[in-house]
Formats: C-alpha cells, structure tokens, sequence
C-alpha cells in the first residue's frame, strides 16, 4: 500500500511529461505507452495484495505471479526496447523497413499479454503458485499462457535482429530519424564529430529546437 503512493506520482509525471506534447506515435514511443498502461494495470492489481481481506484469496496464487510480471516485464524489456530502437536509429541514422519495427511491438506486446493476463484468472480461480502440477481444471488457461510465453520468447529475436539490420546498413534516414525530430541533437551528422558545433548554431536552428 506504501508503494503506490510513489508509484502515483510516477505515473502522474510520466502522464503528464506527455501532455500537450508533440507525440509522435512510432515504436520508441508505443514501448513507452505500453510500458505507461501495463505498469499502472500492475499498481492496480498490487493494490489489490495491499487489502488484507482479498489477499486472503489473491496470497500464493498465481494472481501474485501475473502482478508481479506486469510490473517487471513493461518496466524493465519495454523500457530497454524503446530506449534501444530510438538510439539505434539515433546512433547510426540507419533504419530497417518500418514494417518490421511494428511489428517487433505488436508481437512483443500481444504475446506479453497472452502469457501473463491468463495468469489473473488462474490465481483468482485457485491455482496456487510453485507446483509442480495443477489439477485439470486449471488446463485451458496454462495452455494460453504456455503458448504465449514461448512466442514472447522466440519473439525477443525481433529486437537483436532490428539492431544488427540497423548497424549492418539498413535505409539511410539522414540526420531526423524519427517524424517530428527537432533539437540541436538531430542537426549534427552521425557519429557526431569531436567538435559538435565548430561555429556556434544559426538563430533559426535554435529558435526551430525551442519551438518543439
């Protein structure tokens, strides 16, 4: 319960860090959105440990693992995919096909889901945590699950391969990587030379930075 205090103003700053802000809705930015939903759906159901009567139920079941997964899974690979895509692209200014950064994200996070949400309805039906075996109601939902943990899994391939498709030469994409790109840090090339700026920056290349 003390935890989620913290937690609150957490998501009230990353929620409102994006207000009115110019978002532009590629994959850095999907990782870190979904990173934002599923991490709050975790407080939630930790919130739901925190009250003594339910957790009579909820406590060693397998509605703790599902918690617990929503909570490290966006906040630790969902983070690291979305700060890896974004300086991949910024590193080298090389890109693959946008197809296949969608569809790292969407494999990504639909196959998340299908292994941990049924992991919710298990708990809340009983099925107790650290078993070897589980009794055969419990069989259709631990299917769903195994199957989506195993295609999380083999979907974890999608994000070495972007990264060595962007270093190996995918498309040039010039100094802005990414739709909306402003800043001083997109007006320099790729790696950037010793001297950032040999002279100092134009009027309009400031003022274009500061606009967005």
């Amino acid at each position: 319960m003390l935890i989620a205090v913290p937690t609150g103003v957490k998501v009230f700053n990353w929620t409102a860090t994006m207000w009115k802000g110019s978002l532009s809705f590629e994959p850095p930015m999907l990782f870190a959105l979904a990173f934002l939903f599923l991490f709050s759906i975790g407080g939630f159901s930790g919130l739901m440990l925190a009250i003594v009567p339910a957790d009579y139920q909820y406590q060693d079941t397998y509605f703790v693992v599902a918690h617990f997964h929503y909570v490290l899974v966006p906040g630790s690979i969902f983070g690291i995919m979305a700060g890896g895509v974004l300086l991949a692209a910024e590193m080298d200014r090389q890109d693959v096909r946008p197809e296949a950064r969608d569809l790292a994200f969407l494999a990504v996070g639909d196959l998340r889901e299908r292994a941990v949400l049924p992991q919710h309805f298990l708990g809340l039906a009983g099925m107790p945590r650290r078993i070897p075996d589980y009794a055969v109601q419990f069989t259709d939902w631990n299917m769903v699950s195994s199957i989506g943990g195993f295609g999380f899994g083999l979907a974890q391939f999608l994000f070495p391969y972007i990264i060595w498709k962007c270093v190996r030469g995918g498309q040039p994409i010039g100094n802005k990587a990414w739709e909306g790109a402003h800043g001083l840090e997109w007006e320099l090339p790729s790696p950037p030379p010793y001297h950032s700026w040999t002279t100092p920056p134009s009027d309009a290349v400031i003022a274009r930075g500061a606009a967005h």
